[in-house]
């Protein structure tokens, strides 16, 4: 069963065994606004947690969007790179920006569930 966690930068993760689905938060898609672009990372791309990886800029910003663990990015959403649209119309679904396979588990530690990221925002 996949385990959700997020960060104080608002992205979310969905853990499945040593793979994550990376996305940013409905809260962060909200205070984006519109959105003009997504700037994906390329497969292949490895990190350490807190490395910025991709882009999403809107009408008013651009906003970076970082490894929430260590790994290695094995999979990118494609359509998002054509249609930024796919982010906003499912920030915590259909709009993961990245999959990853984790090098470093135990960095789950620090992350947020879901209560604590709605105690964060509110």
């Amino acid at each position: 069963m996949a385990t959700r966690y997020f960060t104080e930068d608002h992205e979310w993760l969905e853990v499945d065994g040593d793979t994550a689905t990376v996305g940013i938060t409905e809260h962060a898609c909200e205070q984006l606004g519109d959105l003009a672009f997504v700037e994906l990372p390329e497969v292949g791309t490895a990190g350490v947690k807190g490395d910025d990886v991709a882009v999403v800029e809107s009408i008013k910003a651009a906003s970076d969007i970082y490894m929430p663990v260590s790994g290695e990015i094995t999979e990118i959403n494609t359509p998002m790179g054509d249609d930024c649209t796919v982010l906003s119309d499912g920030p915590e679904s259909s709009g993961w920006i990245w999959k990853m396979k984790l090098s470093n588990p135990s960095e789950l530690d620090s992350l947020m569930d879901a209560e604590a990221y709605q105690t964060l925002i509110s």
